[in-house]
């Protein structure tokens, strides 16, 4: 099998990468240890407000008539674990990679961005339209929720597919996009990254000229700007920019963990200044770098000699990426067993995973700096997110047992889970309509 003659890989990112996107095995049904009372009223609490979560990436591998999310596919969001843990809207995400300022580049990201929204159509229009619906709006998706079914939302990360065609991001908001970031990790054509930290090499130090017509474009037909992967200049940009609120779908607090895809304290406070809303995120390394990787480095430790016990050999990220499909899934599937092995092999006295209780405490940091009204939850689920306790859809719960844990009030958990972040929606949808009158006069 070729999968076991590769070169062994020793670099720590890949344990990292494989350990993010790998369900933690969870010992109970209460991994938080939450008292019968607490998870009571969390459940009832629950069950009342509209669970919303603003980043869930995917794979179109997951959307074909044979496996779809109606089944467990393994992944962290499905259409089970959607309804087992209560998580009523999912915005999917439309992600592509960051690739060369080319015309070829930009035609195979175009390729890759119809690939996701067509997926996403197939979901809810073919494979089953009974269980979930598109929504577009707040009103769609309170309705949708009304009549029991599950919401999917689409949001765009990475302009990049956009190319040089502006008229894309009408072509987008008509295929159901209701947010967008300019760029992801790696500047784009419409502006600078947050990984332009590491090097200090910019393009633009902030939006380009391309990216304020974006900016406009997105205004006038009422996309929210997403805010989490741009850098620093190039968020104060969007925000002096912008005629409506902005978000950022999936950033926590860097006053707490001091990563550059979290948001510091001016930041935070450009933010509420705004009118947007920041949605917190459940990724472990941006929650504690430092919990994240001693427990990385623990658990890598066990993975390698049950790898080594068994004649697998690890592969770096790039290896992963170049093998053929089936191998890659193999090689994956081999190595997340490993990971859920050598998971329950660990023991007190080694480090603790990032868990839920580390991840309400930006909520709370972020409500202290911001205020109530401008922070919400996201979890990154298949795109490398999840702590423990909530690392996937179906242990939702969790989140919202923390809260009540915390004393927050069912009106408080109600503007977390979605309340925010669809009254900055309405709002961007309320300027797109004053900008369209004001184009036709």
């Amino acid at each position: 099998m070729k999968l076991l003659i590769m070169k062994i890989f020793k670099i720590t990112f890949f344990i990292l990468f494989i350990v993010s996107c790998t369900t933690i095995q969870q010992p109970s049904n209460n991994p938080m240890n939450y008292s019968d009372k607490v998870l009571e009223k969390a459940k009832v609490i629950h069950n009342r407000v509209l669970v919303l979560d603003t980043h869930v990436d995917i794979n179109v591998s997951n959307f074909t008539a044979d496996k779809n999310y109606t089944k467990n596919l393994g992944n962290q969001v499905n259409l089970p674990n959607m309804e087992t843990g209560g998580l009523d809207v999912a915005w999917f995400i439309v992600y592509t990679g960051q690739g060369e300022l080319t015309p070829e580049g930009y035609d195979k990201a175009y390729e890759n961005a119809i690939s996701k929204f067509d997926a996403i159509e197939r979901l809810t229009k073919e494979i089953a339209p009974q269980r979930i619906g598109l929504a577009v709006s707040s009103k769609e998706a309170r309705e949708l929720h009304a009549e029991g079914k599950k919401i999917a939302m689409i949001g765009v990360e990475n302009a990049y597919p956009l190319g040089t065609d502006i008229s894309r991001v009408k072509e987008f908001y008509d295929r159901g996009a209701r947010y967008m970031s300019l760029s992801h990790n790696g500047h784009s054509q419409f502006c600078d990254s947050n990984t332009g930290e590491k090097d200090s090499l910019w393009i633009d130090k902030g939006v380009s000229n391309l990216g304020k017509q974006v900016i406009k474009e997105m205004n006038k037909w009422g996309m929210m700007i997403d805010v989490s992967h741009p850098s620093k200049q190039s968020i104060k940009d969007m925000i002096s920019l912008s005629k409506a609120p902005i978000i950022a779908s999936h950033s926590s607090a860097r006053a707490l963990c001091n990563h550059s895809r979290n948001l510091d304290d001016e930041q935070l406070e450009w933010m509420k200044s705004n009118g947007g809303v920041v949605q917190t995120v459940a990724f472990s390394s941006y929650v504690s770098s430092e919990k994240h990787n001693a427990y990385s480095t623990a658990i890598s430790e066990k993975i390698e000699n049950l790898a080594k016990e068994r004649g697998m050999e690890m592969l770096s990220w790039d290896q992963i990426r170049k093998l053929e499909v089936t191998d890659r899934e193999t090689y994956v599937k081999e190595y997340r067993a490993m990971s859920k092995e050598a998971t329950l092999m660990m023991n007190d006295s080694d480090p603790k995973p990032v868990d839920v209780a580390d991840f309400v405490d930006h909520i709370d940091y972020l409500i202290e700096k911001m205020g109530l009204d401008h922070v919400g939850i996201s979890s990154d689920f298949d795109g490398g997110g999840g702590i423990f306790g909530w690392n996937d859809a179906s242990e939702t719960l969790n989140v919202t047992a923390e809260l009540v844990k915390r004393g927050y009030t069912e009106d408080e958990i109600e503007k977390l889970w979605s309340g925010n972040l669809l009254r900055v929606l309405d709002e961007v949808d309320a300027v797109a309509k004053k900008l369209q009158e004001i184009d036709k006069s």
